[in-house]
């Protein structure tokens, strides 16, 4: 290595080393919110309703002749009108027991529970108290009439959180349900200053803020927390195999949204352990010790969402996650202009890429195997390939049909790349159909069960011990927003944009998407043409594709352009600018 590179890498790391022992979490306040409702449900017996759930604690107002013990419980879930005191799993319950002394203000908390507010969780500040995720109170003891004045929840949120940065409204009223629900779940998850995988542990893992990335930067421009939960699993990684190239995913989402390469350079070398490269065999593909496969290499969690996986040495899941992540080092090192480095990343690439197609693929079935060594192939061996662009380009439609015919047979953190996937090839209409498909394996359940933050796992069957306050689950706002409004970035930070709206079998859908340089407005109607009216950001171009309609002519406010058929898509000559309408017609 040229001496000048060693000092550049060496000093790269020192910079962020420095920055993960001197970073704070993102900034986060406490928020002081009203009742929605309070109904006395029995004498002395009074149930406080908030709307939704917040992670947060209690304020009392009470009058001057308020004096003796309370008691104060507070809930998650609610069964037959009152909260469920012995909840099922992990869902929550708690309670205390504070005095009132007439007129003084009083903060309720309940005691902490030690497995997340002690190391390794993340921790909230010591002078908020104990924070808990509870949307209803029920307060035992209080005398006459408790007032909306004389409480207040105190709910944590990030300090520079936008709830008009983002919106989506859609010809069908369950999307709209769903991606709200989704949205909100991103913002009341973002109590405690970095991602964390629910209440249960209150820890960061790398999947986890990977999907939350994604979805915080479809619902609210700033990248703080997702940069500080960066640097915190730097210093604090975790143990799934999959999670590790994670960390490549997350930096190269932060490139694309921001294009900030002065936050990427001191980080770059940190990323090149994330490839698990020391697990190679000469042909490129990773090999997993017994332990490993035993425990480490993950494919989909919780265990009964494997599709019945058959683990091996070489697991293509994994492997398909390595090689995602060369690709995405390859373009990372190229922006950094470290091409002898990009080089090699790209060499690795195509050289594991042969291996993966010549050992992993059944060319009779059109199908990848699990594994080296077995012919079982499950859901996974194929989505991951297919998000990833791996899959060779003849057998992709087949192997998004198959996908799409077998349903949602994995869990809601495998459902992102799914549904990527499917949307990727062709699949709209059946991607959208799976988010809101009958049964308990959609979000079309979790909407209908009342929840107001997404969950660990599709229902409670599937994973007994499920949080009920797992950001993982809030794919769909940054899926509705990247596929159905359409707006993704075709350069780093966003001063090039493609608009490729994806209908399904909606009629119209409309919404606004947060990026660094200002919003995209988007909305479009289907119907026997085509309209698209949208605002892209000063300084920014837009590249617009259109959905095909039979031997259409395309117009852009009015007037004729020229276009190119592409499969599916009429693509526009030209970039735009500004705001204009583009009709298919």
């Amino acid at each position: 290595m040229p001496l000048s590179r060693l000092f550049a890498s060496t000093f790269g790391a020192l910079l962020l080393l420095a920055s993960i022992v001197t970073a704070a979490a993102a900034p986060t306040r406490l928020v002081d919110q009203a009742p929605v409702k309070i109904t006395t449900v029995a004498p002395g017996l009074v149930l406080v309703d908030f709307g939704q759930v917040a992670f947060g604690n209690i304020r009392l107002l009470p009058g001057a002749d308020a004096t003796g013990p309370i008691t104060v419980h507070f809930g998650e879930a609610l069964t037959d009108g009152r909260i469920n005191r012995k909840p099922p799993g992990t869902v929550r319950y708690a309670t205390t027991t504070p005095t009132l002394v007439g007129g003084q203000p009083l903060i309720a908390a309940p005691a902490a529970d030690k497995r997340n507010t002690t190391a390794p969780a993340v921790l909230t500040p010591a002078e908020w108290g104990v924070v808990l995720p509870f949307r209803w109170v029920e307060i035992e003891g209080w005398s006459g009439e408790l007032r909306a004045d004389q409480i207040q929840r105190r709910a944590a949120f990030a300090s520079t959180w936008n709830d008009h940065a983002a919106s989506f409204r859609s010809s069908e009223p369950l999307f709209d349900r769903i991606w709200e629900l989704s949205r909100y779940s991103i913002k009341a998850t973002t109590f405690a200053g970095v991602y964390v995988d629910g209440d249960r542990e209150r820890i960061a893992y790398e999947a986890d803020a990977y999907l939350n990335q994604l979805s915080h930067y479809a619902s609210d421009p700033d990248p703080t927390m997702t940069r500080d939960t960066f640097d915190h699993l730097i210093k604090f990684p975790t143990w799934p195999t999959e999670w590790a190239p994670h960390m490549v995913f997350m930096a190269h989402a932060d490139w694309l949204q921001t294009g900030d390469t002065a936050w990427l350079s001191p980080r770059f070398e940190s990323l090149k352990s994330k490839l698990l490269t020391e697990r190679a065999r000469e042909d490129g593909l990773l090999v997993s010790s017994e332990a490993q496969v035993k425990r480490g290499d993950i494919v989909d969690w919780p265990l009964g969402e494997r599709d019945g996986y058959v683990f091996k040495p070489v697991n293509t899941v994994v492997n398909a996650f390595h090689l995602r992540a060369l690709a995405l080092m390859t373009e990372l090192a190229r922006a950094l202009h470290r091409d002898d480095e990009a080089a090699a990343f790209a060499a690795r690439e195509r050289t594991t890429r042969a291996a993966f197609q010549a050992k992993l693929f059944d060319a009779t079935r059109g199908l990848y195997r699990d594994g080296e060594g077995t012919d079982h192939a499950s859901l996974h061996a194929n989505l991951f390939p297919l998000a990833f662009g791996l899959v060779p380009e003849p057998q992709r439609p087949a192997v998004a049909q198959w996908l799409g015919e077998r349903g949602m047979a994995c869990s809601v953190y495998a459902a992102q790349y799914l549904l990527e996937g499917l949307f990727e090839n062709g699949g709209a209409t059946t991607a959208l159909d799976l988010m809101i498909a009958p049964g308990d394996r959609s979000w079309r359940h979790m909407v209908n069960s009342g929840t107001t933050i997404t969950w660990e796992a599709w229902d409670q069957k599937y994973k007994p011990n499920q949080d009920w306050n797992h950001a993982w689950g809030a794919a769909p706002v940054n899926l509705l927003s990247r596929y159905v409004l359409g707006a993704r970035p075709l350069t780093p930070g966003w001063n090039s944009i493609r608009l490729r709206p994806h209908t399904g079998a909606l009629t119209f859908a409309s919404g606004k998407i947060p990026t660094p340089r200002g919003p995209v407005e988007v909305a479009w109607k289907r119907a026997t043409t085509f309209s698209l009216t949208f605002t892209v950001p000063p300084k920014t171009t837009a590249r617009v594709d259109l959905p095909a309609i039979g031997e259409a002519k395309v117009f852009v406010d009015g007037k004729r352009v020229n276009a190119t058929k592409s499969g599916d898509w009429l693509l526009l000559a030209d970039e735009l600018t500004g705001t204009h309408t583009v009709e298919v017609r």
